[in-house]
C-alpha cells in the first residue's frame, strides 16, 4: 500500500503549490465576479451576471478587447518571424554567434519597467533619441506616444525587442535538433535555400513553433507593464490593453466585482484561443523527423 502512495508524496507539494497559486485564485475570482464589492466593506452581495451585463454594455470593454487583438495579431507573428529568421543565422556554433545570441537574449531577462522608462525616452517627443535622428534628418518629430495612430506600433515593437531573443533562444534549440542528414540529403538533391527551409526546416520546427505561438498569444494578451508605464492606456484610449482595463477597474475605481468579471473572461478567452490553436495548428506539428 504505501508503494503504491509514494508517487503521489512525491508529486503532492507540486500539486498543493499548482492550487494553492492556481485553482484557488480562479475559483475566487469567479466568486467575486458574482458579487459586488470595493475592498473597504466586508459585505459582498451576491448579484449574479450584473457584473457581466455591465462589462459586456460598456464600449471601454469592447475597445480594450479590439486593441488587445490588434496587438497580438501584429505581435505575435512578428516575433515568431524575426526570431526564427535570427535563429537560422545563429544556429552555427561559432563565437559571435554566441556573444549576440547573449545580447539578444539579455533584454527578456532585464526588468520589464525599466526597459519601458528607457524607451518612454527613446520615444520622447522634445528629447528623445528618435526624434533626434528624425529631426536632424529633416523628416519632422512625430508624437510618437501621445499618437493614437502610432503609440500602439511603439508599444508593439518595444514588446517585440523585449520578448525576441528568448524566441530566438528556443528557436536556435529546435533547429540543431534537426537531424543534419536531411539537409545534407536536400543539397545532394539540388535543393536551393528556400526550398530546403520550407520543405525540411519549416516542417521539423513546427513543434517549437507552435509552443512559442501558444505562450506569446497568452502573453500578448496579459501585456500590462509597457501599457501601465509608457502609455497608461492612451492617448484616447488606444492602447488600453484588457488588463489595464482590468488595473483601472479593479484597483482605481475599486469595482472589485467587475474587476474579477473581466479576469473571468480573460481566463476563458485564453482558453478558447488555446484549443483553437491546437485544433488548426496543432495537427499539422509534426514531433518526428
Amino acid at each position: 500500500m504505501l508503494r503504491k502512495l509514494t508517487p503521489y508524496f512525491f508529486v503532492a507539494p507540486l500539486m498543493i503549490f499548482i492550487a494553492v497559486f492556481t485553482y484557488v485564485p480562479i475559483l475566487t475570482s469567479l466568486n467575486l465576479s458574482l458579487r459586488q464589492w470595493n475592498f473597504l466593506t466586508p459585505d459582498m452581495p451576491f448579484v449574479g451576471l450584473r457584473n457581466y451585463e455591465e462589462l459586456f454594455a460598456s464600449a471601454d470593454f469592447w475597445n480594450s478587447l479590439w486593441v488587445t487583438t490588434l496587438f497580438a495579431v501584429f505581435s505575435v507573428p512578428l516575433r515568431l518571424g524575426a526570431a526564427l529568421a535570427i535563429a537560422s543565422w545563429l544556429v552555427r556554433e561559432t563565437l559571435p554567434a554566441r556573444l549576440l545570441r547573449g545580447a539578444l537574449f539579455l533584454p527578456s531577462v532585464t526588468s520589464t519597467v525599466s526597459i519601458a522608462v528607457v524607451f518612454s525616452w527613446v520615444f520622447s517627443t522634445d528629447y528623445g533619441m528618435v526624434n533626434a535622428v528624425l529631426a536632424t534628418l529633416g523628416l519632422g518629430r512625430p508624437q510618437w506616444l501621445q499618437d493614437p495612430h502610432l503609440a500602439l506600433w511603439v508599444l508593439i515593437l518595444v514588446n517585440t525587442w523585449k520578448q525576441i531573443g528568448y524566441d530566438i533562444v528556443i528557436y536556435i534549440a529546435g533547429l540543431q535538433a534537426i537531424p543534419q542528414e536531411l539537409y545534407d540529403a536536400a543539397a545532394v538533391d539540388g535543393g536551393r535555400r528556400f526550398h530546403v527551409f520550407r520543405r525540411v526546416t519549416m516542417p521539423l520546427v513546427m513543434p517549437t513553433t507552435y509552443f512559442l505561438l501558444v505562450i506569446s498569444v497568452i502573453e500578448a494578451f496579459q501585456v500590462f507593464t509597457i501599457v501601465n508605464v509608457m502609455t497608461r492606456g492612451g492617448p484616447a484610449g488606444a492602447t488600453d490593453m484588457l488588463v489595464n482595463l482590468l488595473y483601472e477597474i479593479g484597483f482605481e475605481l475599486f469595482d472589485i466585482g467587475r474587476g474579477s468579471a473581466l479576469a473571468v473572461i480573460l481566463f476563458v478567452l485564453l482558453v478558447a484561443l488555446a484549443i483553437l490553436k491546437s485544433r488548426i495548428i496543432g495537427r499539422k506539428v509534426h514531433y518526428e523527423a
